[in-house]
């Protein structure tokens, strides 16, 4: 084909977006600044009207292992902004006169019709009860967990609240899950111990990691997927 006036070097691609350091703007700052305005699950997510890019993620994992269905209860823990919940409520056909799905985060989030909204530290002692009487009684058949530790910058520390989140987490999974259901948590590479993958083995069917194409390739995420429920002991 012959080259026209659109046709030359760099057509047909995306112009990068590239951040200067600022007086009050540090270098990560400006890197992850740049990191979203080219990102283009970020303009997508605007787009079509997701809370964060962080629907994508959600939505790749389950149309690749069919977590969601019309009627499933879901928890989602570490909700806030809402990308997961969003997808979720979609998927179930949760409404305010029916709910099926409730979100559950430290930091306020918008209400969101078709979810039950709680904030609240999953690390409190009084987190699972509240989810459970929003519950009504209700088993659950999928456990979501997007939530991930502020860090500190010390490695150890670090990687001990990562995992403290995933044990809590995982440990309020196996005590709401219906026989059959899922768990679907964030973890970070190197940051799953092989007592907490032992005892998912023990009450789930098959455990597996996953990082959906959303999930940045840079990054360390990755998700850790127990399917099928066996059923309390």
């Amino acid at each position: 084909m012959g080259g026209g006036k659109g046709e030359g070097r760099g057509a047909g691609r995306a112009l990068h977006v590239r951040v200067r350091t600022a007086r009050k703007r540090s270098v990560s700052s400006a890197q992850w600044l740049e990191r979203q305005l080219n990102d283009p699950y970020v303009a997508r997510s605007k787009r079509e009207g997701y809370r964060s890019r962080a629907a994508y993620k959600l939505i790749e994992i389950d149309d690749k292992h069919r977590l969601l269905g019309p009627g499933k209860r879901v928890v989602d823990l570490g909700a806030a902004p809402g990308g997961w919940t969003q997808v979720a409520v979609a998927r179930t056909g949760s409404t305010d006169a029916d709910p099926f799905v409730v979100a559950l985060d430290i930091l306020p989030m918008e209400r969101m019709p078709g979810a039950i909204v709680i904030q609240k530290d999953m690390l409190a002692e009084d987190a699972p009860d509240a989810i459970r009487e929003a519950l009504r009684g209700h088993g659950v058949d999928l456990v979501l967990s997007d939530m991930a530790a502020p860090t500190v910058g010390h490695r150890q520390t670090d990687h001990l609240r990562i995992v403290n989140l995933f044990e809590a987490a995982a440990a309020f999974a196996i005590e709401v899950l219906e026989p059959g259901g899922h768990f679907l948590a964030k973890v970070f590479q190197g940051g799953a111990e092989n007592e907490l993958l032992a005892l998912l083995k023990r009450h789930f069917d098959k455990v597996i990691h996953v990082k959906p194409p959303a999930s940045r390739s840079q990054s360390a995420e990755l998700y850790l997927l127990a399917k099928g429920f066996k059923g309390r002991q």
